[in-house]
């Protein structure tokens, strides 16, 4: 049993919390929050989504579910730019499920790419890395809903001139598809259209939160750490 409740989150999701894994800092454990259920959030919902079995609604399982998918049916160079999958553990707060922390070289966990735009702008080294996780989510045709600008991390790196520069974007979530048929049993050209879409999707978001803090309006509630994970 992994005891999590005294400790303090370092990130926040609509629907879990992600701690350090006490026993592996390069590892996560998300758990369901404990003041929203799995019956809260399908009571949340309008008809007909209030009819569906509770374990739709259990983020945990569909992720699980999703990267096990990932793991049988890509080749593992998809995980270039998503986070990897351990399985479930116990903890004090509830089958929690363990996944790749994704930190910057000096330790400290990654920003969100929110987060990270929020404070630095759009800057040439940023450009660079949306665009290359772009060009992989093209390649591989990665089944996924929008990438979300606080669902996807900016991992970064010293240089050899000692200034931080951005190694990688990883996506922590939002991973596999949405519909009735799994990604990768889709014809190909409605893959790569609908991989497609998703690249479109994360410029206009990037737009769209640029376009909110010139005008002085707030980033909302999700996508800042509340600790450097290294507490």
């Amino acid at each position: 049993m992994i005891a999590l409740k005294d400790r303090k989150p370092f990130a926040a999701g609509g629907n879990r919390w992600c701690y350090v894994d006490p026993a592996d800092s390069a590892r996560c454990i998300k758990v369901r929050r404990p003041d929203f259920s799995i019956e809260e959030r399908r009571r949340s919902k309008g008809f007909p989504k209030n009819l569906k079995p509770l374990s739709s609604f259990d983020d945990n399982l569909d992720e699980f579910k999703v990267m096990a998918s990932l793991q049988r049916h890509y080749d593992d160079n998809v995980f270039a730019h998503i986070s990897r999958c351990y399985g479930y553990v116990d903890t004090d707060m509830g089958a929690g499920l363990c996944s790749e922390l994704i930190r910057d070289s000096g330790g400290d966990v990654s920003l969100s790419l929110k987060q990270y735009l929020w404070e630095n702008d759009y800057d040439a080294d940023c450009r660079r890395a949306v665009n290359a996780l772009c060009e992989h989510w093209v390649q591989y045709r990665v089944p996924s809903r929008d990438l979300i600008l606080h669902n996807v991390v900016v991992q970064r790196e010293l240089s050899n001139a000692g200034t931080l520069t951005i190694k990688r974007l990883v996506v922590i979530d939002g991973v596999g598809s949405a519909g009735v048929v799994p990604g990768h049993l889709m014809p190909e050209f409605m893959q790569l259209k609908k991989a497609q879409r998703k690249v479109a999707n994360i410029h206009q978001r990037i737009d769209d939160l640029l376009n909110d803090k010139a005008q002085g309006k707030g980033p909302g509630m999700h996508g800042f750490l509340f600790h450097s994970g290294q507490e």
